[in-house]
């Protein structure tokens, strides 16, 4: 695959802060019709509806799908006992009652992920039995306060039954792997339990996602699925950081670095702020449509 030949489609995604776009080769063989031929863009419901719903929970991903979603998008932490669940961050003490909870008090401790020094709980210090006791709660309740009153009534979610959510309504699945060289660093690695499941069930609809690069690299030798390379407004692959290595996510997006991550990955998810520029005017309206607002700091919510 050559940068030169790529054809860019963009994927409408459901959250504040990420454009997502799949790159796929142009061929030969391909008439001139069929590369101009606009396609239609796909809806992934990026951890769910979480703007109706709280994230990450069945509830949030069964709105998504209501909502025409074609995709539904976890980011995965493994259990103790290595399975995955759905959670933003493996952190769960802001999207859990698990604070609450005194039988759980001595689990509270305080970790290094990423170069980052984090205080809570975390989802590797459970079982899933013990994480199914927990209710799952809004993350942002300042941004979503109607969501609160779904606090206390979701479970917290195993890739299995997101998987099988997205089977019986006929949808894809958009899995990221979240810190999976902090997770590889304590025996819990990602990759083998996200492709075993999904090859279990079968699951032809589904883009794997990352923030990092070696596991995808690993990934591209394992899986024909489509990969995708995510691409922050700042800063570097924890990977890469780990192994010494200065590039940044700045790197990634040269022509030199286009071409490397084309040669493991199938497209880039990239910040809507490496798109359009936070406080640029507007795009003028097209024919017939609405004019654009402002754009606020997108953030990751």
């Amino acid at each position: 695959m050559t940068i030169r030949s790529l054809i860019v489609s963009v994927l409408a995604v459901l959250s504040a802060g990420t454009v997502a776009f799949v790159v796929t080769p142009s061929t030969s063989s391909a008439t001139a019709a069929d590369r101009g031929r606009a396609r239609p863009p796909l809806v992934i419901g990026h951890r769910g509806a979480s703007a109706h719903r709280p994230e990450h929970t069945l509830l949030s991903y069964e709105a998504a799908i209501a909502m025409g979603a074609d995709y539904i998008e976890p980011d995965l932490v493994p259990t103790r006992d290595g399975v995955l669940v759905a959670r933003h961050e493996n952190e769960i003490s802001q999207t859990t009652d698990v604070a609450e909870r005194a039988e759980f008090a001595g689990r509270r401790a305080t970790k290094t992920i990423d170069g980052r020094e984090v205080t809570g709980w975390f989802t590797e210090d459970f079982t899933l039995a013990e994480l199914k006791t927990l209710r799952a709660r809004e993350r942002v309740p300042e941004l979503r306060p109607d969501n609160t009153a779904f606090d206390g009534l979701a479970e917290i979610p195993t890739f299995q039954e997101v998987v099988e959510l997205a089977l019986r309504h006929g949808v894809g699945v958009y899995p990221e792997t979240k810190h999976p060289t902090y997770f590889d660093s304590i025996g819990l690695s990602l990759e083998e339990p996200l492709l075993e499941t999904l090859e279990r069930n079968r699951v032809r609809e589904a883009y794997i996602q990352s923030f990092e690069t070696a596991n995808l690299r690993e990934l591209a030798g394992r899986t024909r699925l489509p990969l995708i390379q995510l691409i922050s407004a700042s800063g570097a692959p924890y990977d890469l950081v780990a192994a010494g290595d200065g590039r940044t996510y700045d790197d990634l997006v040269t022509p030199a670095g286009l071409r490397e991550v084309a040669r493991y990955a199938d497209g880039i998810g990239v910040d809507t702020r490496r798109v359009l520029p936070v406080g640029a005017p507007p795009p003028p309206p097209a024919p017939g449509g609405r004019a654009w607002s402002r754009l606020a700091p997108p953030t990751n919510i």
